[in-house]
């Protein structure tokens, strides 16, 4: 296992300051957000020039990239055109050596069986490309509901699973109730996080996330992957970024 940084933690700024950030805080690796209405690249950008986007990645520190996190924000997945951006960004993470990319499951209440067949196309295009697929675990998806976010994998042979487990404790699982999803796991987002409404990211050490259960869990399942500090940068956050950024490096490190 290895401690990387999502280039989330700074979404407010360039992404070339941004990456430059992550190289200046000692992370070796990082994992790229591509999120549609952000400030840095979006899949709609990478869809349609993926090499502009490469030229942009390659001019900055000399980091590994450890995974791509693809949110494509509101969109009809039985449009060609949406389907034609994620399997450009397929080659795009295959160009950067990139293994894992992390999308969004549907909505939460979504009949199941629908969900299947949307992504089975999609899991067959990443694997044939060597590349996994996983859903982030976000609480107001199918993949928030542990038991169902299994149920996806089963289903489909080579999906997994990116666990945020403040997502499992806001959506009020407890730390076992996730235990089911261990297997499945291909990356892993962190922040602390208390039960509270608005508690989503608060400082290290004054929330409920208990990363030596969830590191020792990892280990039981053979993980070698990341654990990517994912403070999102947002303007109502209470503390100091910068800080809790390293606090959260420092701390997983101390656990591998």
């Amino acid at each position: 296992m290895f401690v990387a940084c999502s280039t989330l933690c700074f979404a407010r700024e360039p992404l070339e300051k941004a990456l430059r950030l992550i190289a200046e805080f000692e992370f070796d690796k990082f994992e790229l957000a591509l999120t549609e209405g952000g400030q840095h690249l979006r899949p709609s950008e990478v869809g349609e020039d993926p090499e502009a986007a490469l030229q942009r990645l390659r001019s900055a520190p000399s980091l590994i990239p450890s995974a791509i996190y693809a949110d494509f924000g509101p969109v009809d997945w039985g449009d060609p055109a949406i389907r034609k951006r994620f399997e450009a960004i397929c080659r795009f993470a295959k160009s950067l050596g990139v293994a894992v990319i992390t999308v969004h499951a549907a909505a939460a209440g979504t009949p199941v069986d629908a969900e299947v067949k949307r992504l089975s196309g999609l899991v067959s295009f990443a694997l044939r490309n060597g590349l996994v697929l996983a859903l982030l675990t976000h609480s107001e998806t199918l993949a928030g509901d542990p038991a169902v976010a299994v149920q996806l994998c089963k289903a489909l042979p080579g999906l997994g699973l990116t666990l945020d487990p403040s997502h499992g404790l806001q959506g009020g699982y407890k730390e076992a109730d996730l235990d089911a999803m261990y297997p499945y796991v291909q990356n892993c987002h962190l922040r602390d996080t208390g039960k509270n409404p608005g508690e989503f990211q608060v400082r290290v050490g004054q929330g409920q996330i208990e990363y030596a259960r969830i590191v020792t869990q990892l280990q039981r399942h053979g993980y070698n992957r990341g654990l990517t500090v994912s403070i999102v940068d947002r303007p109502e956050n209470t503390f100091d970024r910068e800080v809790e950024v390293r606090k959260l490096k420092l701390l997983l490190e101390t656990l591998l």
